[in-house]
């Protein structure tokens, strides 16, 4: 079977796809309130995903599968296989308990703005009206000091005055001491009704959050997966095995899991997987309609790596031979502080989890420990060009620094899948879209309004040829997959680089190189002063 984490789709998944796109097309026209609830509900976005699975017959057959839920009919809907676990049963264990707390939540929420509330105005009211007392007092020692400065200042004043004088501020500090005193003493009953209503209140919270773990405990022990080979885990065995621990939210409800646990239960064996993207992209996702996606690596990892065991699964179209698989790097240029390095498309820049050799590793082994080699800043595997390495602590913190304050201007190449006129884009223009990563399914990112980092690129378009364009990146930031989210979203040029393999239209041709090239760079290196220039050859 394909490895459903890096694969092209074959005939029949493709085939099984376009099929039930026709019937959903169909759908639309439908008079049945379910039909139009799951068409809009599709075309708002959801993953869709085919199994074809063979029996013991050598019979094949095709299922489907949406990941997630679908509206009222959640797990449930005639044309797609049922979840793993149903926990959504109107009268079972986890609706009953789920209903348990959320009327703790509007218990909490209605004593939040009742009780609490109310005293905690009780308590801020009788606060002011106490501490304005204080401060009154305050004004008046404050004014009775400045008339005995003032009297110092004339300096017509006996031993006998300047005494009253020393006892008239004496007497007001003891005043003012025992006011604050009898402030908090009358403070005291309207504060300790306040900290019981507030205990109180996080009692009530504190319950809900153990009645909320326990339910989603009992979740993820009762919710189990099978193997090709007939065992079963929970999601609680299965993630305890990893940096996570504890299951993520909704894991399991992908399409994959449910496809492959629909298949084991009928004695079936998959054959082949693919999964889909339909309708309109999730707010800050980067999701085209009708292409294929792998399955995510935050929820679904897990689950599939013990799900998978006992089948025959391909090894990745990214291995390790692919990562190998390129010519050497190129040294361009070197000095006693920094050396600029030429990266073929497939390597890594810095070491990886694999065997695969990185440009940071090639380097080191051609200098040697002595020269303290380490990457300045670093590329996409799948990106070629310029990188520059330093040699030393000194002109790492230096070049890293430069990098930052964006004093070294760096130019990329690309060829993006599509004439950028058509489309009615600027010839050249800023983009500026905040990024953030996709947590859940690394290593992809995210156009992220609120919470991302800021990420700018200046470009320009220099060539059409057929249905590409031919774009000049100038990058003023460094965020992961900047360039590629900028090209591929709707929110910056709409238009993915070629042989994009995470943000890129699924063309139906055999796979090709990431159309992006580190062309140029250049900068004024602080320890000699002097303006360095390097180009690299465009190799597409």
């Amino acid at each position: 079977m394909n490895n459903p984490f890096d694969y092209t789709p074959d005939a029949d998944c493709d085939k099984a796809f376009r099929e039930l796109t026709v019937r959903i097309e169909a759908l639309k026209k439908s008079s049945r309130p379910e039909d139009a609830s799951l068409c809009r509900e599709l075309e708002a976005g959801k993953m869709l995903g085919v199994l074809i699975a063979e029996d013991a017959e050598g019979v094949r057959h095709t299922l489907y599968a949406f990941s997630g839920q679908l509206g009222d009919t959640g797990f449930h809907h005639r044309d797609f296989v049922g979840p793993v676990f149903d926990y959504l049963q109107p009268y079972g264990h986890f609706k009953t308990n789920e209903a348990g707390i959320s009327s703790q939540n509007v218990e909490i929420s209605q004593f939040e703005k009742g009780a609490l509330s109310d005293i905690r105005k009780v308590y801020e009211s009788a606060k002011e009206r106490l501490d304005a007392e204080v401060s009154e007092f305050k004004e008046k020692c404050r004014l009775s000091k400045k008339e005995r400065q003032l009297k110092r200042a004339e300096g017509n004043i006996n031993d006998e005055e300047l005494a009253a004088m020393i006892r008239q501020s004496q007497f007001e500090k003891a005043e003012l001491h025992r006011l604050k005193k009898q402030v908090a003493t009358k403070l005291e009953p309207y504060e300790a009704k306040l900290k019981e209503t507030q205990s109180r209140h996080d009692a009530m919270k504190e319950k809900r959050r153990r009645d909320s773990e326990g339910l989603q405990k009992w979740l993820f022990e009762n919710f189990r997966v099978l193997n090709a080979r007939s065992e079963s885990r929970s999601l609680s065995e299965i993630f305890a095995e990893t940096s996570l621990r504890i299951p993520p939210s909704g894991a399991g409800e992908c399409c994959a899991p449910k496809l492959l646990q629909t298949a084991y239960l009928q004695g079936w064996t998959p054959v082949s997987m693919a999964e889909y993207w339909y309708g309109r992209p999730k707010e800050g996702e980067l999701r085209i309609h009708g292409r294929h996606y792998p399955a995510c690596r935050g929820k679904c990892l897990p689950i599939l790596t013990w799900m998978l065991q006992g089948l025959d699964i391909e090894p990745p179209l990214d291995s390790e031979a692919r990562s190998i698989a390129h010519k050497e790097p190129e040294i361009l240029f070197e000095n006693q502080w920094f050396c600029v390095v030429e990266k073929p498309s497939g390597m890594l820049s810095v070491p990886g989890k694999g065997a695969a050799v990185s440009v940071q590793e090639w380097l080191q082994e051609k200098y040697g420990p002595d020269r303290q080699v380490k990457m300045v800043h670093r590329l996409d595997q799948d990106t070629s060009g310029l990188l520059i390495a330093s040699f030393g602590p000194l002109p790492f913190k230096m070049l890293q620094t430069m990098f930052a304050m964006r004093r070294v201007k760096k130019t990329y190449v690309a060829v993006l899948e599509g004439d950028y006129r058509t489309k009615g884009i600027p010839q050249e223009g800023r983009i500026e879209l905040p990024l953030s990563p996709d947590w859940l399914d690394r290593p992809r990112q995210r156009v992220d309004p609120e919470g991302g980092k800021p990420a700018s690129t200046d470009y320009e378009f220099t060539e059409v040829s057929g249905d590409r364009s031919r774009v000049v990146f100038h990058p003023l930031t460094g965020r992961t997959h900047q360039l590629r989210i900028h090209a591929a979203s709707e929110m910056g040029l709409g238009i993915p680089i070629a042989g994009d393999r995470l943000y890129g239209v699924n063309t139906g041709k055999a796979p090709e190189r990431l159309l992006l090239h580190a062309h140029m760079i250049e900068f004024t290196f602080p320890l000699d002063g002097r303006h360095y220039s390097f180009e690299s050859l465009i190799p597409f």
